[in-house]
């Protein structure tokens, strides 16, 4: 674990980092945070240690967040969610088991989904908005995949990409599994 000193050392160049991100003059950054152009230039230097408020003044004034820049940029940023944590849809399509991949936040423009399919199972969609696209590979096992009037067979390994603003539909010929990513236009 990193000491206080070590963490708050990082803070003179990531301020000076920020406000050149910017292009911001030091004048500039003074008249925005209300911090006196002297003392952001002795931050910047680690000539003065800031005090709370000024330094909240100064990451309003830059935008910038203000835990990270106290964070180690070097450090790993991995979100991990363990199998049971993957939240399902379960009362989407018959013999089929949908798992969300994608986070929350993607949801209705790039969404990513696991789909594992019983011998016959099915996921039967209506059309989504206009211009969305889904792209379907097979992992294991074969599916039949129909958009429109088009219908094809997929092996495993195979990848569909084909429309999805038309009804469309997925049927497992045995037990299979497929990833989905569904891009909404």
């Amino acid at each position: 674990m990193e000491t206080p000193n070590a963490i708050l050392s990082r803070l003179p160049a990531r301020l000076k980092e920020a406000r050149n991100a910017k292009g911001l003059s030091l004048d500039a950054v003074a008249k925005l945070s209300g911090v006196s152009r002297s003392m952001v230039s002795q931050i910047e230097r680690a000539e003065s240690s800031p005090t709370i408020s000024t330094l909240w003044n100064l990451t309003k004034a830059l935008q910038v967040d203000f835990a990270g820049l106290l964070e180690d940029s070097q450090e790993s940023r991995i979100e991990v969610l363990r199998n049971a944590e993957v939240p399902a849809i379960d009362n989407h399509g018959n013999g089929c088991t949908i798992r969300i991949l994608s986070p929350p936040e993607e949801a209705g423009r790039h969404e990513v989904y696991e789909l594992q399919f019983i011998q016959g199972g099915t996921l039967d969609s209506a059309p989504h908005a206009q211009g969305a696209r889904e792209h379907l590979t097979v992992i294991a096992g074969s599916l039949s995949i129909t958009s429109g009037e088009a219908t094809d067979q997929l092996q495993e390994g195979d990848t569909a990409r084909y429309a999805a603003d038309v009804p469309h539909k997925i049927c497992a010929n045995g037990p299979a599994r497929a990833f989905l990513v569904v891009h909404n236009a």
